[in-house]
């Protein structure tokens, strides 16, 4: 029973409050594949940073790649994993221009779904993984943050999703405001532009204070909080 203790008392949260927060940064998905070279070359076409491509004789080889403004990477090789290639699916990335992305990938030769959004009704299994939610054609008619998508594979099947996000629900953003990519940063300052002519209009007048109002419009669409009127 004294090892049962030690154990509880190890993983009690509760019996932490003196210990220094450690960060824990997801920074790795490991992409299954079947032919590393077709790989690369798609991942490449798709824009996103070559980071590595390191070999160890004929049995290794591993491929980095990063999508712009990602903190995460993905990696992919020659006996890298023991996963079926295909079998990573519902994978996210977040863009905050869903037209502007998708169009993105066309124009590199990329094929990409319409864009879409998910019903209230559950159907079980929804291709791609919208929690089994049913597919409707078009983006989301408010254009609500979260609610548009658009999917796409790689050459082995395997299933990414991008998912529009321009307001995060609160809790999601500690410490300061940041951006990932300049293209971010300017969409939230045409964001924060029209939400103040919004606001002049309403009072009738020129505000001189308008930097204070756009850092803390951007602040609260950016922490999930209140948006300033």
């Amino acid at each position: 029973m004294a090892n049962l203790k030690d154990e509880v008392r190890v993983n009690d949260t509760t019996s932490e409050t003196n210990v220094k927060k450690v960060d824990m940064k997801f920074e790795i998905v490991v992409i299954p594949v079947s032919d590393v070279d077709r790989a690369k070359e798609f991942y490449g076409r798709l824009g996103w940073r070559l980071d590595a491509d390191f070999a160890a004789g004929d049995d290794y080889r591993v491929i980095q790649f990063t999508p712009p403004g990602s903190g995460c990477s993905v990696i992919f090789g020659k006996n890298v994993t023991p996963a079926a290639p295909g079998s990573a699916q519902g994978l996210y990335l977040i863009v905050s221009d869903i037209q502007a992305a998708r169009a993105k990938l066309l124009a590199r030769g990329v094929e990409i779904s319409e864009l879409f959004h998910a019903s209230g009704a559950y159907a079980g299994s929804d291709e791609p993984y919208l929690f089994g939610r049913v597919r409707v054609n078009g983006p989301d008619p408010e254009r609500r943050s979260y609610r548009s998508f658009a999917s796409f594979r790689d050459p082995d099947g395997n299933g990414w999703l991008f998912q529009e996000l321009t307001t995060r629900l609160p809790g999601r953003v500690e410490g300061n405001t940041t951006y990932a990519s300049v293209n971010d940063l300017a969409g939230a300052l045409r964001r924060a532009e029209a939400a103040h002519g919004e606001h002049e209009k309403r009072t009738g007048k020129r505000d001189e204070n308008w930097p204070d109002w756009y850092a803390g419009y951007m602040l609260a669409e950016q922490s999930g909080g209140e948006l300033p009127q």
